[in-house]
């Protein structure tokens, strides 16, 4: 098929049951903001002290107008000048209120010269307290609502991951009997080699070309390349290429439309608008769970019959889930370095709610079960391991003697841990009729923001290496 028209077209979103939606690069900008976002105002210091200054005069110049003879309205039935400091605290906090407060104050003194020993002071004590009052309340509910949306966008971070994942347990399932004779591979090939792809900078091209041949050979692309988008800004380098790939034209109208809407497009079947022309078929980001952009896959050829909502899906598919594997390979790196036994998945979730505690006080802690050789024998990890929540992850960890399963509870406290446990519990006596230490289960509780997280797995490893059942503590912790 050869370039022509085109229209700009998206994957649809997961409302339609049927599409894989497309990640959105303007909530995340990059990882450490991803992980760090906290609620702050817009507002410059020099705005917010323009208002501290402004505001209470603006108070007293409309007292001086309606009210020459009292000002600050002190003897009146309500101290509407007091209305400033208070809307300043509620906007800004405390300190911004009792800044307020002292622009009323030097008004008072400015209007009383030479009558200082008639200062009104319990008027502007209650004032003052007043605006204390109200800029606590202020910064209670910004510090509640910094948290809550750090909680939101983390439990977001998680749901589009979970979509990605329930599409392709989808997507597998429809297509396993078609694609058995007519693809060379199957999809699950294709995703366990991407999981197995080397993200590291040196080998930043031989993952790419692998990621291209696998669209080769699964969307039967004929011409296409991958470049690098590097501080923003997109390189003319290809990483990749497969077929006559041409230098790249950045100025395309389809490159351009893919750049504007941060998600695939395509050429459409009729013309648009415009009239606009372009030399590729397919453009497509390669935009990773954490908004930031990594590269753009473009192609130029591909069979006509190929070029279908399918091939679409699935060529976003194999994008998502490669970037997916580079934000969590960044992020997982320095745990899987000292600890190689880690699952990568672990890793990246203890390393971005130890950031998640650390930043905004919310809390996230490790239920680590030590199964000791009795329990070992029924295979009792493993069916534990199916009782986890969505959100948890497990690791099971080998030791000298005995296993040592690691559940990390997401935004949990003890209660959640209590919970779990109490749940555990029942699960035993309505499987074995005995409690999980008759059973030979101990349970120890871990709190991410008491350590770093290689200093708490390393303690997981201690613990699973323990040869003796008298050294290891069997109560909770």
């Amino acid at each position: 098929m050869t370039p022509g028209n085109f229209t700009a077209g998206t994957s649809p979103s997961p409302s339609t049951g049927d599409n894989l939606p497309a990640a959105s690069a303007s909530k995340h900008s990059a990882l450490q903001p991803l992980l760090a976002k906290i609620t702050a105002s817009n507002a410059s210091p020099w705005a917010i002290f323009s208002e501290i200054l402004l505001l209470p005069l603006i108070a007293v110049g409309l007292g001086v107008a309606l009210n020459p003879e009292d000002p600050l309205w002190i003897e009146a039935n309500f101290p509407w000048a007091w209305f400033a400091p208070v809307v300043l605290a509620l906007r800004y906090g405390p300190l911004a209120g009792m800044g307020a407060a002292g622009v009323l104050l030097l008004a008072w003194l400015g209007l009383n010269i030479g009558h200082h020993e008639n200062f009104p002071k319990l008027p502007f004590l209650g004032g003052l307290i007043l605006v204390m009052l109200v800029g606590e309340f202020s910064s209670l509910w910004v510090a509640r609502t910094r948290r809550a949306e750090t909680v939101q966008v983390y439990l977001e971070q998680r749901l589009e991951y979970l979509t990605h994942q329930y599409y392709l347990l989808r997507l597998s399932h429809d297509r396993l009997e078609q694609d058995l004779i007519s693809r060379p591979m199957a999809m699950r090939d294709a995703l366990k080699t991407l999981r197995n792809i080397n993200a590291s900078d040196h080998d930043q091209k031989q993952s790419s070309q692998t990621l291209l041949r696998l669209l080769a050979q699964y969307c039967q692309l004929e011409t296409a390349s991958l470049y690098p988008i590097e501080n923003e800004q997109l390189s003319s380098t290809a990483l990749a290429s497969i077929g006559n790939a041409k230098p790249l034209v950045v100025n395309d109208p389809l490159i351009q439309q893919m750049l504007l809407n941060n998600c695939l497009c395509h050429v459409g079947q009729t013309l648009d608008v415009q009239h606009q022309t372009s030399r590729y078929l397919i453009a497509a980001p390669l935009t990773g769970v954490d908004g930031e952009n990594y590269g753009l896959l473009v192609v130029e050829e591909i069979p006509f019959f190929s070029l279908q909502e399918e091939t679409l899906q699935t060529i976003n598919l194999l994008l998502g889930y490669y970037t997916d594997g580079l934000t969590m390979h960044a992020l997982a790196q320095p745990v899987i370095a000292q600890l190689p036994d880690c699952p990568p998945e672990f890793a990246f979730e203890i390393q971005r709610l130890w950031h998640i505690g650390k930043t905004s006080s919310v809390s996230s802690i490790i239920v680590a079960l030590e199964i000791l050789p009795r329990a070992s024998q029924r295979d009792m990890a493993r069916q534990i391991q199916r009782l986890k929540r969505s959100l948890d992850e497990n690791w099971l960890i080998e030791g000298v003697d005995r296993q040592l399963l690691a559940t990390l509870m997401p935004l949990s406290d003890d209660s959640a841990a209590e919970g779990y446990l109490a749940r555990l519990e029942n699960w035993a006596q309505q499987k074995s009729g005995q409690t999980l230490a008759e059973i030979g289960i101990f349970s120890h509780i871990l709190h991410l923001d008491q350590e770093q997280p290689i200093v708490i797995l390393n303690q997981l490893k201690k613990l699973a290496d323990v040869q003796s059942e008298t050294d290891t503590l069997r109560s909770l912790s």
